[in-house]
């Protein structure tokens, strides 16, 4: 088959996934990759993606999520995208030209647009579907903004054909066009054995606001080995190495690590499932890491934090709680990217034999 791939920029979690099924689907088929921001960097060295737009959010000083600076930010691409601007036309032409039987979208709004206006079958596949397509766990009060949030994620990516939901834990689906896939984890990933080492592993997404003076003072009071990634520098103060962005480092580091602590992506989040590394995660402002941190606490595989709360004594308790946390841990987790894959290629053929109806 021809398939157009498209991979959403904002964080690590959505080029994650891309590079754990792209293999397997390039390896059979005729690929079209088309990706923004954090995902084309991603991408790059091992395909050759087009690159297109990429919403993003904005954040004050301290990593509170600025609605009103988000709105601002992306207000021009939003129009451009349904008003069908510009670049919209050059990605539909992008599209039309290569001419796929199908399109797979991991919350690439402009790709699942190009899509519907060429009127070719649809994929969606990613994480945030959960919200539209499944049954979450949450609080009463979470549900008015779930509600919202899932309306919002359907009128940026339309009313796919097919679904597929990639989660650490289950969300049960709401129609059967709907399928939820284990941890979808990369071959830098898989490939890797887990090592129990002495030092904390730190990814924050949007680090330079996420990770403040007062984080850093906590890390360089516990009595250990911090290895800082996602916080825009380079170098050492302290106990802190800060590195520079790389897959295969980060993957090491994870790997060797004796603990996480990090932003609440599922991405991460599954990644140290695989590896059996308790996780303190500290959630972004938004619903989607806040059911992803509940979870955590709910399968005892960490905990969770609020930033203005993380204290030195906070961080050691964690710290000295591990194996606790580790116990809880399955020996073995879901190959949801085998999963993924075997979707994909069903429901591909699915629709292009003729079946067609969209998502609810």
């Amino acid at each position: 088959m021809r398939i157009a791939y498209g991979v959403h920029g904002y964080g690590r979690g959505h080029a994650s996934r891309a590079l754990a099924v792209l293999p397997e689907l390039v390896a059979r088929h005729e690929v079209l990759i088309l990706a923004g921001g954090d995902a084309y960097a991603a991408l790059r060295n091992d395909f050759d993606p087009v690159r297109i737009p990429t919403l993003r959010y904005s954040h004050y000083p301290g990593g509170r999520l600025s609605k009103h600076r988000t709105f601002k930010r992306n207000l021009p691409a939003v129009l451009g995208f349904a008003l069908g601007g510009p670049g919209l036309e050059v990605i539909a032409e992008t599209m039309e030209e290569f001419a796929p039987d199908i399109v797979v979208s991991d919350s690439e709004p402009w790709t699942h647009q190009a899509a519907e206006r060429l009127q070719i079958p649809r994929i969606s596949f990613d994480r945030y579907g959960a919200l539209a397509y499944c049954r979450w766990p949450m609080r009463h009060r979470d549900r008015p903004v779930a509600a919202a949030e899932a309306l919002a994620y359907q009128w940026l990516m339309g009313r796919p054909q097919r679904v597929i939901v990639a989660s650490f834990y289950d969300a049960p689906p709401r129609r059967p066009n709907v399928r939820v896939v284990g941890p979808v984890l990369r071959p830098a990933v898989r490939a890797r054995k887990p090592s129990d080492g002495d030092y904390l592993l730190v990814y924050f997404s949007n680090g330079d606001m996420h990770f403040t003076p007062k984080l850093a003072e906590a890390m360089k009071s516990l009595n250990v080995p911090v290895r800082a990634y996602g916080v825009g520098r380079t170098g050492r103060e302290g106990n802190i190495e800060f590195r520079p962005p790389g897959n295969e480092q980060f993957v090491a580091d994870l790997a060797g690590c004796r603990a996480v602590f990090s932003t609440a992506g599922n991405q991460l989040i599954s990644e140290c499932l695989y590896f059996r590394k308790p996780v303190l995660v500290l959630p972004e402002d938004s619903l989607e890491q806040r059911l992803n941190a509940a979870a955590v606490e709910r399968m005892n595989i960490g905990e969770s934090a609020v930033r203005d709360k993380v204290c030195p004594e906070r961080l050691e308790a964690f710290w000295a709680a591990g194996d606790q946390y580790r116990e809880a841990m399955p020996h073995r987790v879901r190959d949801g990217r085998a999963e993924a894959v075997e979707a994909i290629e069903h429901f591909a053929a699915e629709l292009t034999a003729g079946g067609h109806g969209g998502a609810d």
